[in-house]
């Protein structure tokens, strides 16, 4: 096996597992703030600024991880090498 494909795969797995414990992290604090909120008497829903940023960041971790920003092939280097020609 390629020393190169094997880094990239431990890297893409370390990846998945921090995002996954992100993920996780951000579930327990919401609880924790929602549950506060609930327990209190404000009538101004304060936790949403919280969750709705923090989603953001999560949004934006999981596409990092899963999709938008993918590791730069051979392949694409390529297509934009062409598609500069």
């Amino acid at each position: 096996m390629n020393t190169e494909m094997r880094r990239a795969a431990i890297n893409r797995i370390r990846a998945r597992q921090q995002f996954y414990l992100h993920l996780g992290f951000y579930v327990v604090m919401s609880f924790f703030l929602l549950t506060l909120w609930a327990r209190s008497d404000a009538d101004f829903f304060w936790p949403g600024f919280a969750v709705v940023g923090w989603g953001i960041g999560i949004v934006a971790h999981g596409s990092q991880v899963f999709g938008w920003q993918r590791p730069i092939s051979e392949e694409r280097i390529q297509k934009e090498i062409d598609a500069l020609s």
